[in-house]
């Protein structure tokens, strides 16, 4: 071996024996601990806990009136008087529009002295019969009676067409915008003016068809819209369809909302919260200890001191704490805060209660 060779080995020798003395300076245990507080991630959480919950299904559905009508004539005239306003509240049989009744009240005169001189006749014929011992032709008085009630059936129609043109609220609603004025010429069928009572709303939604057998009529529910964001409105179940939809497989129902106030108005969006029921043993976390990860709902679960990501099943959410339908149990712990910094099989460090 040469000098420049010794000299290599001598300064490898030199170097191994400097850094062994250098690690067996440090004790075993502070190295184990150093390295392991140098990956503890501090996180807050949470035990699995067994409370009470509401178990209810959320769906939307629009409002709609009990009683909604667009007010239109039978028959042609032109507008002579219109007796409301532009949302105005009515009551049943309130007179509205009045058509022009001149032509309509001459016919009514005609055909009542026609059914006038048609009775007349007939009783002639008869007391002619009854009184004098003549002999009227049974034709002769069968024309007189046939052309009696041919005139008094004429009258009864021209009077039916005088009182079509006065036009009156089927019912007591709040109306709508106008779409007519005086002097309009109406045709039948042509749009005057919406009615709508507001008193009561109903509002027909879709939930899935496993919830059937947990749907029954009178169960509550609640309303929400985003016109009123800050208000709660209650409703019950009034009707559930007998068919399901064998294409969504969904279950039609309609439920009514009391509106005394008018509050609500036809149209509005909203989302219904049917409630099916309470659930007294029902398991809760935090809400903000669930998380969605490539579509599904998982959770940081605690096992000394190791974050596990463990798959679940939530349900309900009420006062900040959601119901765990499967993939935990009583007394298990999960991670509440810190979730963006775990991954699965991070030690984590507790965070102390404040």
């Amino acid at each position: 071996m040469n000098v420049r060779s010794l000299i290599i080995v001598i300064g490898i020798v030199a170097v191994i024996v400097l850094i062994t003395i250098r690690l067996g300076s440090r004790s075993p245990s502070e190295s184990s601990t150093t390295a392991a507080s140098d990956k503890l991630i501090l996180v807050d959480v949470a035990p699995v806990t067994v409370g009470s919950i509401t178990e209810s299904i959320q769906a939307v559905g629009t409002l709609e009136a009990v009683a909604s009508v667009t007010l239109r004539p039978e028959i042609a005239g032109v507008i002579r008087r219109i007796h409301f306003q532009d949302g105005q509240v009515v009551e049943r049989a309130a007179p509205l529009v009045e058509l022009d009744q001149e032509e309509l009240q001459s016919q009514v005169t005609q055909a009542a002295a026609e059914e006038k001189m048609a009775v007349v006749t007939y009783e002639r014929l008869k007391r002619i019969t009854d009184e004098q011992s003549a002999i009227v032709p049974a034709q002769q008085m069968d024309e007189a009676r046939m052309a009696w009630h041919a005139a008094s059936a004429n009258s009864r129609l021209y009077e039916a067409r005088l009182k079509k043109t006065v036009i009156r609220a089927p019912f007591s609603g709040t109306l709508g915008l106008r779409r007519v004025s005086v002097g309009d010429y109406l045709q039948p069928g042509q749009d005057i003016v919406n009615l709508e009572d507001l008193r009561t709303l109903h509002v027909d939604f879709k939930v899935a068809e496993v919830w059937l057998s947990r749907l029954h009529v009178d169960q509550t529910l609640i309303v929400m819209t985003d016109a009123f964001p800050d208000t709660r409105f209650k409703g019950r179940v009034t009707a559930i369809d007998p068919r399901v939809d064998a294409v969504n497989r969904t279950v039609a129902v309609r439920a009514v909302i009391p509106n005394p106030e008018g509050t609500l108005r036809p149209g509005l969006f909203v989302t219904v919260r049917l409630t099916l029921g309470e659930d007294a043993r029902a398991l809760l976390i935090p809400e903000e200890a669930g998380f969605l990860r490539q579509e599904k709902t998982m959770v940081f679960q605690v096992e000394r001191q190791t974050a596990r990501l463990k798959e679940v099943a939530l349900g309900e959410r009420e006062h900040g704490m959601v119901h765990v339908r499967a993939g935990l149990k009583e007394g298990d712990v999960v991670v509440r805060t810190g979730l963006h910094k775990l991954h699965d099989g991070d030690l984590v460090s507790i965070k102390s209660p404040e």
